[in-house]
């Protein structure tokens, strides 16, 4: 088998497992509904598109640079989709009625991770592993963290480790925390990292397996996860005041 590694780097991550109405709330980790569906949209599949190949790929996160939660409050009115039309300003309710005009504004919790670094790995045929390289280099459409106001801040892909398994690839792929969690490092050796492979044998259930849905009216299955520790090996620090790029990424332009 083959193993493909996708950096999950951003401002802003959001994974949510069982969000809905007023609050969304995210996972600690990214869920393998929002990878299957960053992978489709590179492919450029639609929505109602079957993504059954996706899913059935063995999914394992490793939290290279685990982030902080960030809450972030919104109010959200019903005027805004009809502007000229005072009768159809009120918000829905759950009950399928609606909320009188007075009463149309609701308050929002966003939930976030913020400065987060994971390393997803994927266990795919070799064929399969190049075809989403290939997207992933060159996706049809944009990609995204969990949600749309949540893009990468770096290319997605690492790579392929081929003959391997998930388990040592995860432990093999090179530390893709920031400067700033590497400098707090600096005089270790190594790193213990939090990984969460998927294992029929797990003992903690993530309802993030999507099943074939109509467009618009998405479902999901549980799926069984093991929790574990991996070793990383620290790479020398950088000298003060520089930071190590690849050649390929446009962001230390900006950052220098």
């Amino acid at each position: 088998m083959s193993v493909l590694l996708l950096r999950l780097a951003g401002p802003m991550q959001s994974w949510g497992g069982a969000s809905r109405h007023m609050t969304r709330y995210t996972l600690s980790m990214p869920t393998k509904s929002g990878i299957v569906g960053l992978l489709a949209a590179a492919l450029g599949r639609r929505r109602g598109d079957d993504l059954s190949d996706l899913a059935a790929l063995r999914l394992g996160v490793r939290a290279d640079q685990p982030g902080p939660l960030l809450v972030d409050y919104h109010t959200v009115s019903a005027a805004s989709h009809a502007p000229g039309d005072p009768a159809r300003q009120r918000m829905p309710t759950a009950s399928g009625g609606s909320l009188k005009p007075a009463d149309s504004t609701e308050v929002t919790r966003r939930y976030y991770i913020a400065d987060a670094v994971f390393v997803a790995a994927l266990e795919a045929q070799p064929d399969v592993a190049e075809t989403l390289a290939d997207a992933l280099r060159r996706p049809r459409y944009p990609l995204y963290l969990g949600r749309r106001s949540c893009p990468p801040a770096r290319p997605v892909l690492i790579g392929i480790e081929r003959d391997t398994s998930l388990e040592a690839a995860l432990e093999q792929a090179s530390w893709q925390a920031g400067p700033a969690e590497r400098a707090r490092h600096k005089s270790d050796s190594h790193i213990e990292l939090d990984v969460a492979v998927e294992d029929p044998a797990g003992t903690d259930a993530f309802p993030d397996q999507p099943l074939p849905s109509p467009p618009f009216s998405r479902r999901f299955a549980e799926r069984l996860v093991r929790h574990a520790t991996v070793r990383i090996r620290v790479p020398d620090a950088p000298a003060p005041g520089t930071r190590p790029a690849a050649p390929h990424d446009p962001m230390s332009l900006l950052e220098a």
